[in-house]
């Protein structure tokens, strides 16, 4: 089945007990045993699973083209997942643009436990000069949040290969309706499902779908069942409901995101684009054979420094001033003075999250705030 079909049909469930054409939301911490003591339907207790969230893992693994998946109750849930998964003393390998809340999980809460190296994994020589005997695992983030870097997946599994090193892929910015990192080779893929998955800025959830059900996957099962991270019968049954429209509301995002970028790169006041639908982006050619589309995200620099960007910021009225992205409402935010004082990120930069607003009225207020500088 296309994707657009898979998106409705793979969770959706006739109810059995009432026909219903829409799957209930089942609430129930526990369920009953039979004569024998077994559980028929296959659900004992809520934390190691529940219909709701099995419907949520049943289409997340399809969209994915993926052998099975976990929902979690965040991204970081499920990026916790796997470095818990990971034995002690495990070399990671993760880029050094990498999503400052992993990031700063590996510096924070694995020191000592797991040993980590941020490096430009877009350099091949610098890749391998960092692979170690002790390497286990390298975390790809394509595009990057947030400047949009776009890193060869298949250049990097064949690299990961040679030593028998697993390769993790955040395929949050592109969503599976632009990228579809199982098919280059990557052997798990990470979402933030509170992004475009979610698509409403009205749930959190995180999600882990794996290329292959092997002893890591059960690993990751267990700590899933064990650990308790697990996404709330209602936030999976809204999950399910918002990844409906998904493929309709990304054509929407990656059209608004691609017409702004092209605006912006004519605007007097602007540095630098970095989206990778525009020639200029760096890895253009590579984002066209890698990625189905360029996604809804994108980065801009501002001329004039960080006091500059911020009169962008707060001039903008369209634009809502907010961490996030992926929602149907468009969202810019000065990504530097989110993420602390040892940010690589430029102080000029700023990261949309383009809606699905009419895009004359994006541009026009874009307009507008970049003419107050």
């Amino acid at each position: 089945m296309k994707i657009e079909t898979l998106a409705i049909h793979a969770a959706n469930h006739t109810d059995a007990a009432t026909d219903a054409v829409i799957q209930p939301i089942v609430l129930s911490t526990t369920f009953e045993r039979n004569t024998e003591g077994n559980y028929p339907k296959g659900y004992s207790y809520s934390r190691a699973g529940n219909p709701n969230r099995q419907a949520l893992e049943n289409v997340l693994s399809k969209l994915e083209g993926g052998a099975e998946a976990a929902a979690f109750s965040s991204g970081n849930a499920a990026g916790m997942t796997v470095f818990q998964s990971l034995k002690p003393g495990t070399h990671i390998i993760g880029p050094d643009d990498m999503y400052h809340g992993l990031r700063n999980q590996l510096k924070h809460l694995f020191a000592g436990i797991l040993e980590f190296d941020f490096i430009d994994v877009n350099n091949e020589e610098v890749l391998r000069s960092y692979i170690k005997p002790n390497t286990g695992l390298i975390w790809l983030e394509t595009p990057s949040n947030p400047s949009l870097k776009i890193t060869d997946i298949k250049n990097v599994v064949a690299i990961a290969a040679e030593h028998g090193i697993k390769v993790v892929c955040d395929n949050t910015f592109a969503s599976p309706l632009g990228q579809q990192p199982l098919a280059l080779g990557a052997h798990m893929v990470m979402h933030s499902t509170t992004k475009y998955l979610g698509g409403h800025s009205d749930l959190t959830g995180g999600a882990l779908i794996t290329a292959n059900k092997d002893e890591w996957w059960e690993k990751i099962i267990q700590i899933q069942q064990m650990g308790g991270a697990i996404p709330a019968p209602a936030d999976c049954y809204w999950l399910v409901r918002s990844i409906k429209t998904l493929p309709y509301r990304m054509r929407g995002h990656v059209e608004n995101a691609q017409k702004l970028a092209e605006f912006l790169e004519q605007q007097p006041h602007v540095e630098r684009v970095l989206y990778p639908g525009v020639p200029s982006h760096p890895q253009h050619e590579l984002a066209k054979t890698q990625m189905l589309n360029f996604g809804g995200m994108l980065s801009f620099m501002v001329k004039g420094g960080a006091e500059a960007a911020e009169k962008v910021l707060n001039a903008t009225q369209l634009f809502t001033s907010a961490t996030s992205l992926g929602g149907v409402e468009s969202l810019i935010e000065r990504r530097a003075a989110i993420e602390g004082p040892d940010t690589k990120t430029p102080q000029n930069l700023l990261r949309v999250s383009v809606g699905l607003e009419h895009i004359d009225d994006l541009i026009a207020d874009m307009q507008q705030a970049l003419e107050r500088i």
